[in-house]
C-alpha cells in the first residue's frame, strides 16, 4: 500500500492509473477506521481494481461547538486496517494541503440539507459536499462508497453527483452493527460503560418502528411517539426522530402504500451524538 499526503502526487498516480485502464474505487472517511469502514474498502474492492481509501478530518463540517479538536485520531492504527482491508492507495493530506488560506468556493446542495442534520447541524452539508467534490477531483474515481449509517449524506451526496453531472457510481453499504445493535462510529469511543448500554436503545426504537409498520400503522406521529417513549427510557437526550421519503427527505403524516421510507433519529448520551436510521418499504 503506498501512502499519499499531496494532492499533486494523488492526482498524478490517478491520471496513472486511468491511463492503465485501471477501475479506480475511493472510499472517503475521517479515519479512527473500524469494522463500518473497513466494509466499505471490501465492497470498493468488488467494484474497481485500485482501491484508494482518504483520511481526512474535515474542519469545515463541524461547527463551532462540535468535536473537531478532539475527534479520534489514530494513524498507525488505521494505516494497517486499511491496508488488510485491500486498500492501495492511502490519501492523507494536511487541512493545510487540503484548504488554502484563500479558499473561498464551496458547493451547496439545497432543499436536502435543511433538514434532519442539516437543520441540527447549520452549515454541515457545505462542508461535507465541499470535501467530497475535492476528493472525486483529487482521487478521479470510478466508483465512491459511503455508508448507509450517513444517510442524509449519501443521499445528498446522490443528488449533487446527479444534479453536477459527476462521472462516477455511488454505492451506499449496509450499516455494520456491533453485536448489540449498536451502529459503528468512531465516536462510540466518547461513551462510558453505562452510555454505550443506553445507546443499544437507538436500533432498538428503530425495530419497534419496523415491527409497528410492518403490523399495519400507518400513522407517523403514533410511531415516532412509541419510539420516543422508549429512548427516553434511558438518559438520552433526543435531537430528532424522523419518518421521511428515502429520496426528497419530505416528512410524511401518514405512509403511503409503496413507499420507500426513511426513519432517521438522533440523540446524545451525555456529550456524544449518536444517529441511526432504517430504510423501509412499506
Amino acid at each position: 500500500m503506498k501512502m499519499v499526503s499531496t494532492i499533486a502526487e494523488m492526482q498524478r498516480l490517478a491520471d496513472d492509473l486511468r491511463c492503465q485502464g485501471k477501475r479506480i474505487g475511493v472510499v472517503p472517511t475521517m479515519g479512527y477506521l473500524h469494522e463500518g469502514h473497513l466494509s466499505l474498502i471490501k465492497i470498493a474492492r468488488q467494484n474497481a481494481d485500485s482501491i484508494i481509501t482518504t483520511i481526512f478530518v474535515n474542519p469545515t463540517q463541524f461547527g463551532p461547538d462540535e468535536d473537531f479538536a478532539k475527534y479520534p485520531r489514530d494513524l498507525d492504527r488505521d494505516t494497517k486496517l486499511a491496508e488488510t482491508a485491500g486498500t492501495d492507495i492511502l490519501f492523507v493530506p494536511s487541512a493545510e494541503e487540503m484548504y488554502r488560506d484563500d479558499h473561498f468556493t464551496y458547493v451547496t446542495v439545497e432543499k436536502l440539507t435543511d433538514v434532519l442534520e442539516g437543520k441540527a447541524r447549520p452549515m454541515h452539508f457545505r462542508g461535507v459536499t465541499t470535501i467530497v467534490t475535492k476528493l472525486f477531483n483529487i482521487t478521479k474515481p470510478h466508483v465512491a462508497v459511503f455508508g448507509q449509517k450517513d444517510a442524509q449524506q449519501a443521499i445528498v451526496i446522490e443528488r449533487m453527483i446527479r444534479d453536477l453531472n459527476f462521472d462516477l457510481r455511488i454505492i451506499v453499504a449496509p450499516i455494520v452493527r456491533d453485536n448489540d445493535g449498536l451502529a459503528m462510529s468512531s465516536r462510540n469511543v466518547y461513551l462510558c460503560q453505562r452510555e454505550r448500554i443506553e445507546s443499544t436503545v437507538l436500533s432498538q426504537s428503530l425495530r419497534l418502528a419496523e415491527t409497528l409498520i410492518a403490523q399495519g400503522e400507518r400513522k407517523c406521529s403514533t410511531v415516532i411517539s412509541e419510539m420516543t417513549k422508549l429512548i427516553t427510557t434511558t438518559s438520552a437526550k433526543i435531537d430528532y426522530v424522523s419518518i421521511v421519503d428515502a429520496e426528497t427527505l419530505r416528512e410524511y403524516i401518514t405512509l403511503p402504500s409503496g413507499a420507500r421510507v426513511l426513519i432517521s433519529l438522533a440523540a446524545r448520551f451525555g456529550t456524544t451524538r449518536l444517529i441511526d436510521n432504517t430504510i423501509i418499504t412499506v
